[in-house]
């Protein structure tokens, strides 16, 4: 993943990107009936139950939007909420507090979401060492926020994007002419380029798993689409040369017994793109 300090920086561009998008220039609805000077107090309520996730992002918007408002969190990311929970009170400009009330929704319906579906999967995970990642399987544009909210939920990030991390897939094995050439070639560029990023290799059968262990420096091998009986032979097969994580349509019902193959990873982009919003109001108070 990336630094805290790029991770902070994608969220200053959400924030920025959103409130241009959905302010332009003004509120205009707020600014025809409520005054300038008109100060009030709203509440985050819960009309939904699950793992809820976002109130620290709220505080972000809220602070972007006016210094001046003021945030008093009852419930903090992570908690479990049920219906008619209070999360947070906003108090300030009624204006304002206004103009960064769908932001703030919007994100925390879905963070919540994905943290709520997360958490279900390491529950599921419970007592088997493996852990679950994310994908880049994301909203474009707020991937930040997606895999703050995996996090949140108990979740592990894999890669942020393209950039931090090198994941040669059976496309970029075809092209680069087979495995061997794909990680030899790899592993050159990254000496030229003086990068040091950690590399990931897809198996698609366990022949590939035999190929990839021929070659040092490999951090993670991914099984992608192996069934149970190959998984457990390709984890005996890696031992502890690298790190081994399952991948492919892995679901609820099928999550536990591929962990019980023995791999330290499964991701599943079902996390991220397979959510129902969790239902979240703002109501003034």
């Amino acid at each position: 993943m990336i630094s805290e300090e790029q991770f902070q920086n994608e969220l200053d561009l959400i924030i920025a990107n959103a409130i241009r998008e959905d302010i332009g220039d003004g509120d205009h609805s707020s600014l025809a009936c409520i005054p300038t000077s008109a100060t009030g107090k709203a509440k985050l309520l819960v009309k939904d139950e699950g793992i809820i996730a976002g109130v620290d992002f709220a505080k972000q918007v809220f602070q972007k939007v006016d210094p001046e408002l003021q945030v008093e969190v009852l419930i903090t990311d992570g908690s479990l909420v049920k219906y008619g929970d209070i999360v947070f009170y906003v108090e300030g400009s009624s204006q304002n507090i206004l103009k960064a009330e769908r932001l703030v929704l919007n994100a925390m319906q879905r963070m919540s979401a994905i943290a709520t579906k997360t958490k279900q999967y390491v529950d599921l995970l419970e007592g088997t060492g493996t852990k679950i990642l994310d994908t880049r399987k994301t909203t474009p544009g707020i991937r930040a926020l997606e895999k703050w909210a995996v996090k949140i939920g108990g979740g592990e990030n894999h890669r942020f994007a393209l950039y931090d991390m090198i994941m040669l897939k059976d496309n970029h094995i075809d092209f680069a002419g087979g495995i061997t050439k794909a990680i030899q070639k790899t592993q050159q560029y990254l000496k030229e380029s003086s990068k040091d990023l950690k590399i990931i290799v897809e198996a698609r059968n366990l022949n590939e798993v035999e190929e990839i262990l021929q070659s040092q420096g490999v951090y993670r091998i991914l099984l992608d689409n192996f069934n149970y009986e190959d998984t457990k032979k390709a984890v005996n097969l890696i031992g502890d040369q690298c790190l081994t994580e399952s991948s492919g349509g892995i679901n609820e019902d099928t999550i536990r017994k591929y962990a019980e193959c023995g791999v330290d990873y499964i991701s599943s982009g079902a996390l991220t793109h397979s959510v129902y919003n969790m239902d979240l109001s703002l109501k003034a108070v």
